[in-house]
């Protein structure tokens, strides 16, 4: 892994155009009830809620185990999108144990830590904001003292609009920046890879391409950084995430990637100056069970300071890659401007 680093603070990225301002880039959005005190919402007794538009029905859990008709032995640890199930669909798209846009992972690159995996091991709570939105908020944790909330909307054509807001509250990262993870686990797609705008590095002044991402093992070529990024966390060599810290030979030029299960296509969608980190595994839920993962690094970060990020993923019928990036450039429009 490049140990370079650069200082982010005092600059906004939009697209390749730097902008001086005096917030951090990643400052939160102000939208969750983590950060906005006008925010309302309603405590429930359940570990699961459904939200259904469109055409899609999604069952947003904590990281309480759950075992129900709908989501029969779901695991506890596994918080996030549990199942995603379009009109007229009885299988879920994600392995029903486990879930989609799963925070499972919060690091400073270093190695030794308690917990691999604390967002999964420490309480959270489901707070209904309205209908079609929930909310998923996590207290300071007991090793790193981050206290997060991830916010689940879905719109009218039933994709979920993600938006995560955290709040360190001790300087307890070593290498200075704050790194997080988020996992899909797909159930048992026949293509395993992953579809993404992007070029070779050893390609760079080349035209980007379509690549067909593929990763041989578990922590192989699995991470694939945005062209213009910006920083490079120190990660040590024994780090044992290694999903973290294994990139792979591309970058990516266009901030979306998705992946075909069936006849269905799961899209995840990124802003630019969000600066995510995509990242795979071939077997990361299980042997035919890939994970369509991305993460996230909040460089020169401050006790007390709000940080956030937006993302949307998309789950529709699959045609072909030119009807699907028609369909997710007003996704795209949308969180350039918001």
């Amino acid at each position: 892994m490049n140990l370079l680093k650069h200082s982010l603070h005092g600059l906004i990225l939009m697209g390749a155009v730097v902008v001086l301002s005096g917030a951090h880039p990643y400052a939160a959005p102000g939208v969750t009830s983590l950060t906005n005190s006008e925010v309302k919402y309603r405590l429930t007794d359940q570990h699961a809620v459904v939200l259904k538009r469109g055409k899609i029905t999604a069952v947003i859990v904590d990281n309480a185990a759950v075992d129900t008709p709908e989501l029969p032995g779901h695991r506890a640890g596994y918080n996030g999108v549990a199942s995603l199930k379009y009109e007229g669909q009885t299988e879920n798209i994600f392995v029903p144990a486990l879930a989609g846009l799963n925070f499972e992972h919060i690091h400073d690159g270093n190695p030794g830590y308690k917990e691999k995996f604390e967002p999964r091991a420490f309480p959270m709570q489901l707070r209904i904001i309205s209908e079609d939105t929930v909310e998923l908020y996590q207290p300071p944790t007991e090793n790193w003292k981050l206290e997060s909330c991830g916010r689940y909307q879905i719109l009218d054509d039933g994709t979920i609009e993600y938006t995560f807001e955290c709040i360190p509250h001790a300087a307890l990262f070593k290498n200075g920046y704050i790194g997080l993870f988020w996992a899909s686990y797909m159930q048992a797609p026949e293509d395993r890879r992953i579809y993404f705008h992007g070029k070779s590095k050893s390609l760079l002044d080349k035209a980007e391409t379509l690549i067909a991402a593929s990763t041989p093992a578990h922590g192989v070529d699995s991470t694939h950084p945005p062209a213009n990024a910006v920083f490079f966390p120190e990660i040590a060599a024994d780090f044992p995430l290694t999903l973290v810290n294994h990139p792979s030979a591309y970058v990516y030029s266009q901030p979306w990637y998705y992946g075909i299960r069936g006849n269905y296509s799961y899209t995840q969608i990124f802003r630019k100056r969000d600066q995510i980190w995509f990242a795979q595994s071939p077997t990361g839920g299980g042997k035919q069970n890939p994970a369509w993962d991305f993460q996230w690094f909040i460089p020169d970060y401050k006790v007390g300071e709000a940080y956030g990020f937006r993302m949307r993923a998309h789950y529709a019928p699959w045609s072909d890659h030119v009807t699907l990036q028609n369909s997710v450039q007003k996704h795209l429009s949308a969180l350039t401007h918001n």
